[in-house]
């Protein structure tokens, strides 16, 4: 306890008190320090004999150790000080009283020895300071070389927002924080002093689309995310929002009946549909249910923030969907449509839609009838419709069927001329010739238009004379013109038949002399094909030789590109067949041969009985021929 005394006497220390106000002046005391000190007009009547004590009291004899202080007197002082001051230890938070503020600084008394000045600067974020506030400060130094007390704000602040922002992260708490700035993604918020991170998804429960009109405002914060590793902080204000819609959701949501009317406001578009806010509850309008028109995107019917009256159309059981209709806020434009528009009747409108299968036409606001693409040309070569029309023409059409029940209407354009068919006898005639294009193949034929509206069918038969053909591609391309002749007309069938081998003659009727049984022709293998070849004859003529019919006079048999001389063995013109044969022409030579010589030895025989010849040789002869001509014969 003296030891305590013998450090502090020497060194003149002041001693301040609020209840008080005296204050004990030291020679190391700066001018500042006593700008701020202050005399109290009041005194109390309990302290007085306290402070008599304190004036008359011999500090320099006490200090030489001349004159001894009575121990009650020391007992009493201690325990003023120590109900008094406050522990004062560096780097610890206390909550201290603004006492005063300057231009630059604020005094604040935490109840120590001295106050502590903190720049106005730390309290930026708190531009309504005033004296009598609380705040938090920490004791930076307790004493620093001109005795001033140092304390800081701001590291109080940091200090204890951690354990503010985990309570409210934990409680629910709802905390105030200051918006600094946007970022990437979101916005920085100044809650406690800590640098919170707040997503552009968690400002509003609508998109925002300005994100400056927030900078610099103070708003309420829901602490919603702590990262305790990076010291990182998540904030929503948001959900402060969806908390006060989810009570409207449950009362709107109790009262939703079919065919009510409410009013809402456009929270986003989308391609397939607009999104309704009614209150806390969100519908959808599908892009159908937009308009009795036909509309390419809802933003051509409605825009953002735009207030309307919506009908509520279905929702489910737990009401969470919920179906809306704008276009049943007026009457169906088909109850509008003319009672004296029936089939038959021309109509004008605008293509609207194109399909594959043909194209919508808008001939009134709201109605629309269907052109399909078989009725928008006579031609029955089905083609694309943007083939005949695009989307924004204007066209005339016929109504070929009208359905005010089902409001369906089917239209025509190629009503509007004249279906060629109709003096199909007169123009093509059976017999009659004519060039065509070529639209099309089946496996079967090709198709040939004649003219728009007027096709024929030439089968794969009617080609060609000579050739065999065993697809169209190989004798035409599709868009080249053709010659070709009527064969058969079938008026009630729409449907005619055409040849194109008839507009020429037929060379099998000369051919049948010239290719008769048993002439022969000069060719050239051109190809070996299965159980034989082949050999050409002009270009009309193509002859088939069966294997066996291939063998030289040597034995060997002819090969591809072999020159030669055959034997036609059979002509049928009805088939157009020929068939040829090579050996059958030296055979033929040896036969003759044969009987020669057997008639020769005969006569020998006979006249001359003088030779040395006898029947055993004859024989001989015999056999030797027949086996040549048997091994000739496979």
């Amino acid at each position: 306890m003296h030891t305590f005394w013998r450090e502090a006497f020497p060194l003149g220390i002041k001693y301040l008190s609020k209840t008080t106000s005296v204050f004990f002046l030291s020679h190391h005391e700066t001018q500042e320090n006593t700008e701020y000190k202050f005399l109290s007009e009041q005194m109390s009547e309990q302290l007085k004999s306290q402070e008599e004590f304190l004036a008359n009291f011999n500090w320099h004899n006490f200090q030489e150790g001349i004159d001894a202080v009575d121990e009650k007197n020391l007992l009493e002082f201690e325990e003023l000080v120590a109900k008094t001051f406050i522990a004062t230890d560096q780097e610890e938070v206390v909550e201290g009283v603004v006492v005063r503020i300057t231009d630059r600084d604020a005094i604040v008394d935490i109840n120590a020895k001295s106050e502590g000045v903190i720049s106005l600067n730390e309290f930026r974020y708190n531009p309504n300071l005033k004296v009598g506030d609380k705040v938090e400060v920490l004791i930076d130094i307790r004493e620093d070389k001109t005795g001033q007390l140092v304390l800081s704000h701001r590291k109080a602040r940091t200090i204890k927002a951690w354990d503010r922002v985990i309570s409210a992260n934990e409680t629910g708490e709802i905390v105030n924080g200051f918006v600094k700035c946007r970022t990437k993604g979101g916005m920085i918020v100044d809650v406690f002093g800590i640098e919170a991170f707040l997503p552009g998804s968690q400002i509003d429960v609508k998109p925002i689309r300005d994100y400056d009109v927030y900078v610099n405002k103070m708003m309420e914060f829901k602490v919603v995310k702590i990262n305790h590793e990076f010291k990182n902080v998540v904030v929503s204000h948001k959900a402060l929002i969806e908390a006060d819609i989810e009570v409207q959701k449950k009362e709107i949501i109790g009262q939703l009946q079919k065919g009510q009317v409410l009013e809402g406001v456009v929270k986003n578009i989308t391609s397939y549909g607009v999104f309704i806010d009614l209150g806390g509850v969100d519908g959808l309008i599908h892009i159908t249910d937009l308009s009795w028109s036909r509309i390419n995107h809802p933003s051509e019917v409605l825009e953002l923030d735009q207030k309307l009256n919506v009908v509520i159309l279905d929702f489910d059981d737990e009401k969470t969907r919920i179906q809306l209709g704008l276009k049943q806020l007026n009457a169906h434009p088909w109850d509008a449509l003319s009672a004296d528009l029936k089939v038959g009747d021309k109509v004008k409108g605008k293509v609207v839609v194109i399909a594959d299968y043909g194209a919508f036409i808008e001939v009134a606001e709201g109605v629309e009838g269907l052109i399909h693409v078989s009725e928008m040309s006579w031609s029955t070569h089905l083609r694309s419709a943007q083939d005949f029309v695009k989307v924004g023409d204007e066209v005339e059409a016929v109504i070929l069927t009208l359905d005010r029940d089902d409001r369906k209407m089917s239209l025509g354009i190629k009503q509007m001329t004249q279906d060629p068919w109709t003096d199909i006898t007169s123009k093509y005639p059976v017999g009659s010739k004519h060039t065509g294009i070529v639209r099309n193949f089946t496996n079967f034929g090709i198709f040939v238009e004649l003219e728009e509206g007027i096709d024929g069918l030439i089968y794969i038969s009617d080609l060609s004379w000579t050739k065999k053909i065993k697809h169209p591609s190989e004798f035409v391309n599709v868009g080249e013109k053709l010659d070709v002749v009527v064969l058969e007309l079938d008026v009630d069938g729409r449907k005619l038949s055409l040849g194109h081998k008839q507009t020429t003659a037929n060379p099998w009727d000369k051919h049948e002399d010239a290719f008769a049984v048993g002439t022969i022709h000069t060719g050239e293998i051109s190809e070996i094909v299965d159980k034989g070849a082949t050999v050409e004859f002009g270009e009309d003529v193509v002859a088939f030789i069966p294997t066996r019919h291939l063998e030289k006079e040597d034995g060997k048999k002819l090969k591809k590109g072999d020159s030669a001389e055959f034997k036609v063995i059979e002509f049928n013109k009805e088939f157009k067949r020929v068939v040829a044969s090579h050996t059958a022409i030296f055979r033929e030579e040896e036969e003759k041969n044969v009987k020669a010589q057997t008639e020769n030895n005969n006569n020998s025989s006979s006249n001359n009985n003088a030779s040395a010849s006898t029947l055993g040789d004859n024989n001989d002869i015999l056999a030797e021929l027949k086996a040549k001509m048997e091994k000739g014969g496979n």
